[in-house]
């Protein structure tokens, strides 16, 4: 073989090559085009090594081939890239998927916390068990309405913050057992039923409200929000429909695990807005208005945000190209 003349037969069809896998953008005949010259670059680059070795011209061809296969393969996407699509589409279409278990949760949560303070409210031998009867009305007069001034409002709100998402945390993580979620929600009802129980049996039920409402509002949907989440991971792997169990609970697992990230974002506002919002001298009409805005904006990215990202075909899970090509199922 003539290096020399291969090379001046060749030269211009390398150039082209090299110029479509600069390029931003290819039709689907360029596309074609690349493949095929390719194609063709390898075997001239084989044909080179073979007979002549290691040379310029070699590496020359090599370099280029280098290029067109990372054009034609994908590179990895830059990470900051991936942000707007992550709080766009990936987050609020996963968030979207738990609207309804959400609402279950969010309902049942409130039935199970009411039960239990008018059960143990209207009942003084049920309040007696709960302490000392000077402890207990310190907590109603004092203590309740204290715990959200006696420390710094930045310590606090950091306290708060990292107590509430590390629940939101283990609920998601440990979802896939079916019992962990449920234990955690139950728990929190109970506390919450028996905080009310309290402040009810000494007459100060507004009071209990007043505090709760400003931070709780969002605070609590997070949670359930997160309990929804741990759930619909524990269902994946019970019934995983068609798909292998395997891939259909590493499917809810990655779209899911999303969810709480988004959670821990939410509940940084929840724990601004209880350290610096609810113990302020400020008219509850501001306080708990605070609140309720904090949760409209947080339900608007859930569902409106949310089911146009459905709309789209997201999941909240990663791309194919991600993850794999998934395993095909027939029917």
């Amino acid at each position: 073989m003539d290096l020399d003349a291969l090379t001046a037969a060749r030269r211009e069809e390398w150039a082209r090559l090299d110029e479509l896998s600069s390029r931003r953008r290819l039709t689907g005949v360029e596309v074609d085009e690349l493949v095929d010259r390719y194609r063709a670059a390898s075997a001239d680059l084989a044909e080179i090594k073979t007979t002549a070795g290691r040379t310029p011209e070699g590496d020359h061809v090599s370099t280029i081939l280098a290029r067109a296969r990372l054009r034609l393969t994908g590179g990895r996407e830059n990470p900051l890239r991936q942000i707007p699509r992550f709080f766009l589409l990936q987050l609020p279409a996963a968030l979207y998927r738990l609207r309804w278990t959400t609402l279950v949760i969010a309902l049942s949560f409130i039935a199970v916390g009411a039960v239990v303070a008018f059960w143990i409210s209207s009942d003084p031998a049920l309040v007696a068990t709960l302490g000392p009867q000077a402890q207990l009305e310190y907590y109603a007069e004092e203590q309740f309405t204290s715990y959200y001034s006696e420390n710094p409002a930045a310590a606090f709100a950091g306290t708060v913050w990292t107590n509430n998402a590390w629940i939101a945390a283990q609920c998601v993580m440990f979802g896939i057992t079916g019992i962990w979620p449920v234990m955690v929600l139950v728990q929190n009802a109970v506390a919450v039923g028996t905080a009310a129980a309290i402040m009810l049996a000494f007459d100060r039920g507004d009071v209990f409200i007043l505090f709760i409402l400003p931070h709780g509002l969002l605070e609590l949907t997070c949670i359930f929000v997160a309990g929804a989440a741990g759930l619909h991971i524990f269902w994946a792997w019970v019934a995983p429909g068609r798909r292998p169990r395997a891939e259909a609970l590493a499917a809810a697992g990655r779209s899911l695990a999303t969810v709480a990230i988004g959670l821990v974002l939410a509940l940084a506002v929840a724990g601004v807005i209880e350290g610096f919002v609810t113990a302020q001298p400020w008219p509850w009409p501001v306080k708990i208005g605070i609140g309720a805005l904090a949760l409209g904006a947080f339900l608007a990215y859930m569902l409106i945000v949310g089911r146009r990202a459905d709309r789209l075909g997201e999941t909240g899970d990663m791309t194919e190209f991600e993850t794999g090509t998934p395993t095909l199922v027939a029917g």
